[in-house]
Parts: C-alpha cells; structure tokens; sequence
C-alpha cells in the first residue's frame, strides 16, 4: 500500500516536494477532517491504483482544530495541497488570497459541470466571479415531524407556509399529543438564521458592508421566531437542558424539530421500532409557501501554494464523481452535492432523504463574508436574549444591526482602502 496516513505537523511541511524518494511518483498532500476522513482513507487505495503516478499522504484532523491549524499553516506557508473546508471558510481563505482559482481546471473536466450540482452548493465556492471550490457532501436543515401526533390532531399532511405552521403546533398541542409544537433551542443560531433566509433581502448590505437587520423582512422572522416561544408553542430551553433529543422526540415532548440529514439515521437508530413509521421529514415552511434554507458542508479547495496543483486536482475530479460521493452517503450519511448522485436506486427510494433533495434545490449559501460565523453567533445571542424578554422585536434587530456593523469595521476599512489605491 502505497498511500500512509500522516500524524503529525512533520508531513505538513513537505508539501512542497514534488516527488518521492521512491521514483518519480507525484505526492499529494491531502488534510482531511472528522469522520469523513476516516472514509478518504479508505477510498485512497482505489484511487491510487487508476493514477499510479500519485501518492496521496493524508492527515486527518479533529474539526475542533482544523480552522486554526490552516490559518497557522496559511501563516507558516505550510498549507497542504487539498483540503475539503467548511462552506463558511472559502470566503476567508479567498481573501487571503490562498485559494487557486478553479475555473480553468473545471472546464477541462470532462463530466464535471456546474448544472449538475444544486445551485446553492455550487454557489458556495463562487466569490466575485471566480469558482475556488467545488462541493464534496452538502447539508441543510428542515423539521423532522411526528406524523402520528399530528394526524391524531387532524393535520394530514405537512403544513407549507408559516401561519399553517404554527397552527399544526398548536393543534397538536392542543390535542395533547405533545407537550410543545417545536423545540427551537435557544442556543443555537442554525434555525432562525435558516426561517431568516427565507425573505427576499440579504442579511447583509452595500457588499457586505453593514448589517441588515433592520429590514422589514428579517423584523418579520424575529416576529415569527419569537411569537412561537410567546406562545408556549416552544420552550425557552437551550440543548443543553434536553437530556437525549431522540428520547425526547420520541416521547412526544415536541411533535417538529429542526435538524439537518444525520439525523435521519440516528431517528432510526435510536427510536423504537413501534415508532419506526410515526415520524418524517419535510420541507421548511416559508412566509408563503416552501421556502428556502442555508446549505452547508465542505467543498474541496486547492492552495496557490502548491506545487503539484495537476496532480492534486486529479484527486478532487475522482472524489467529485458520483460513485465515491454515494460511498460517503452510504458510509456515514452526508448528501451527495451532484443531482445525478441522486438517481442512485437506494438514495432515491428514501422519503426521508428525498424532503432534503427537494430542500437543497431552495438552499442558498450563508453571506460570504470571513466574517460569517462571527455574527451567527451574534445572531444567536441577540435573538436568546429578545426570547427571554430582555429586548422587543425592533431592539433586537437594532443591537444585532450595530454588532454586525462593528464586525464589519475592518472590512469597510480594507475596501475603503483597496477603492481609494485601484487605478
């Protein structure tokens, strides 16, 4: 076997060899993070058999770490060839300007073409015009549902807007089929930043500029949001308070709940067999009809710093085509990016995968700005804070307006300055 896992920063450094000591094989340097690199490893032997020229030495990383040991690299200038990254870094690593523009490579694939990926995926990886990702495996997040609790309150099928929404909530609330309609736990940002996407204004202004919170539509969520606590339709609870979500669920505490595609095999897993038919997923309501979602996952970059960028691609258009992306599916539940993966007889034949493929055609990518995840988790502390009182509707879209704008400041600062030296 000629491909080995690297331990250690040591390997990390030698990304700038162009060859081995072993002949004239190229070597690639691949990082890889979470369980997904597990599966990598052993996809890399079938690889290395169709391009013997290419040795792929892969280090997995811990997500926890992954971040910060690119950014050190990145400072180091010791990046690897080819790192799958989270959907929220491309924007920062662009800036950076580490990233390799992909567009040439992309044409000259044959087979790889940007209509075969869902839109808001492909989008992912576009900044200002240029392609510096290609997707891997995407998520997003939609309610999974009791269908029994509901029915037995007379709400037969899924509810596609808003108001009908919370009505089935409180129906089924109602009927005491469930303690709550919704558990919304106010630690997290993921579902009011999903409901937020919804409405045809940007969360962010003037380029990426300035907050924009303050618009009519984001003040409509906030209502939204915050009218299901008021309520009593969800618990002012953070996650950490729910003991075992599935237990919970299962029990019938909350007949919906927002998550993304994991969880349709730990719902199976871990849910009793009498309740193997009693749940399901669906598409996120909207203001007025379905409505779209934020899409996540990680997408597959190359660094300007590498020295074997051919062969490196080479290794991305492989894992790109359908059949490695069904095996990840299949290994650990991640959603294939490419529609044609879908056609797959077993992943088509799943209902509770196929409200995520209808869901991913609305998905869209989070703002891209690198300073994304910073104001989501702004987000998340303004609207906890509106949920328990401390801030109306309108207060809380004004603080979260001027803790936007205050991330922002450097950025404005940057461009000011890049608009002010440009011939």
């Amino acid at each position: 076997m000629r491909w080995r896992i690297a331990t250690g920063l040591l390997l990390a450094c030698l990304a700038g060899c162009a060859r081995d000591d072993a002949g004239d094989r190229q070597v690639v340097q691949l990082w890889a993070m979470g369980q997904e690199g597990e599966i990598v490893a052993r996809m890399l032997p079938r690889f290395e058999r169709t391009h013997p020229h290419i040795e792929v030495r892969l280090q997995q990383l811990p997500w926890t770490a992954a971040h910060e040991k690119l950014l050190t690299a990145f400072a180091g200038d010791a990046l690897p060839d080819v790192v799958p990254i989270g959907n929220t870094w491309i924007a920062e690593f662009a800036a950076l300007d580490a990233l390799e523009p992909l567009d040439p490579r992309i044409a000259a694939t044959p087979g790889l073409t940007r209509e075969d990926y869902f839109p808001g995926a492909w989008d992912s990886g576009v900044i200002d015009g240029r392609t510096y990702a290609v997707p891997w495996y995407i998520e997003t997040r939609l309610p999974y549902y009791r269908r029994d609790l509901l029915a037995k309150a007379g709400v037969m099928s899924p509810p596609r807007d808003w108001n009908a929404w919370r009505d089935a909530m409180r129906a089924v609330q109602e009927s005491g089929g469930s303690e709550f309609g919704i558990l919304l736990p106010t630690n997290e940002f993921e579902p009011l930043l999903n409901l937020a996407v919804q409405q045809g204004e940007p969360l962010l202004r003037d380029g990426g500029r300035y907050g924009n919170f303050r618009s009519a539509s984001f003040r409509r969520t906030l209502a939204f949001y915050k009218s299901l606590f008021d309520a009593g339709l969800a618990p002012r609870v953070d996650n950490t308070r729910i003991s075992n979500v599935w237990n919970e669920f299962g029990r019938g505490m909350f007949s919906y709940y927002i998550s993304g595609p994991w969880n349709i095999a730990e719902f199976r897993k871990r849910l009793p067999a009498e309740l193997r038919d009693a749940w399901g997923t669906m598409a996120l309501p909207g203001p007025d009809g379905p409505g779209a979602s934020i899409i996540g996952g990680t997408s597959f970059v190359l660094f300007r710093s590498s020295r074997h960028k051919d062969a490196a691609w080479a290794l991305v258009a492989w894992l790109s085509e359908p059949r490695q992306q069904l095996e990840l599916h299949r290994l650990v539940g991640d959603l294939p990016p490419r529609r044609s993966a879908w056609r797959d007889p077993a992943l088509a034949a799943d209902a509770n995968a196929e409200a995520f493929r209808d869901q991913l055609e609305r998905a869209v990518p989070a703002p891209k700005v690198p300073e994304w995840e910073r104001i989501a988790q702004e987000m998340r502390i303004v609207a906890e804070q509106m949920v328990a009182g401390r801030l109306t509707v309108d207060q809380a879209a004004a603080e979260l307006d001027r803790r936007t704008d205050a991330i922002l400041a450097k950025r404005r600062w940057m461009l000011d300055q890049h608009k002010d030296t440009a011939p």
